[in-house]
């Protein structure tokens, strides 16, 4: 049986931290070869539904969800979940769609999205599993803890690039079985096997200039991003 090469953390210009077209974005999956791609634009899945429907066989539909305490990562949603609620109040309305849930990199020093680590005990038995490796990590060890703290808690890890532009897709992804659906992707998770390199550490002011490329008027977006 081939194994399906899974990238499973990325945005597109439906996070304000992107400019990736959805048609560069899908291009670069298949030169990449990419079998599937958990689009997880922050706090929406309207980029994502929209590639599902370009490219169902290839993309899964997910959200990348900011709490009050540290961010989600969401696979297999059917809506979006608006940010800031609380992370109780996250988790129960993607468990309403069936979604899967991880953590984002959890042990971040640099990110805001990064949890404290008695929070993140707290909600620990709420979630599927803890992303173990994020490319856009800039100090290692933070990866490191963030695999410990899975394994001697018996959660499944999950791996991420990040990608926020096109470069970034595929540095991090999980080698493993088809699956079809939440439930299957659950079980091949438990045979996967990780692929992983660290992106270099300029992908960061990409993001600040995606982020200041909007604010100027500089960056050419569709209508439906520009006003939603």
């Amino acid at each position: 049986m081939a194994l399906w090469r899974v990238e499973l953390h990325s945005h597109t210009l439906y996070s304000k931290d992107s400019l990736t077209s959805l048609e560069t974005f899908l291009r670069t999956c298949e030169a990449r070869g990419l079998d599937k791609v958990a689009v997880t634009d922050h706090n929406t899945a309207s980029g994502a539904l929209k590639l599902a429907q370009l490219a169902p066989k290839r993309i899964i539909v997910g959200e990348e969800v900011m709490t009050t305490e540290g961010e989600l990562l969401a696979f297999f949603v059917q809506e979006t979940v608006p940010p800031f609620l609380s992370p109780e109040e996250t988790i129960q309305r993607l468990r309403d769609q069936g979604a899967f849930i991880s953590v984002s990199h959890p042990f971040d020093r640099l990110r805001k999205g990064a949890w404290q680590e008695q929070n993140l005990r707290r909600i620990l038995p709420l979630v599927d599993a803890i992303e173990g490796f994020n490319a856009r990590c800039l100090f290692p060890q933070d990866n490191t803890k963030a695999l410990a703290f899975a394994k001697a808690h018996g959660k499944v890890y999950t791996v991420g690039s990040d990608a926020h532009m096109p470069y970034e897709l595929g540095r991090a992804v999980l080698e493993m079985p088809p699956f079809e659906d939440g439930g299957d992707f659950r079980r091949a998770l438990l045979a996967a096997t990780p692929q992983t390199r660290l992106s270099a550490f300029w992908v960061h002011f990409y993001s600040k200039y995606a982020k200041w490329a909007r604010k100027l008027g500089v960056a050419k977006l569709p209508d439906a991003i520009l006003y939603s």
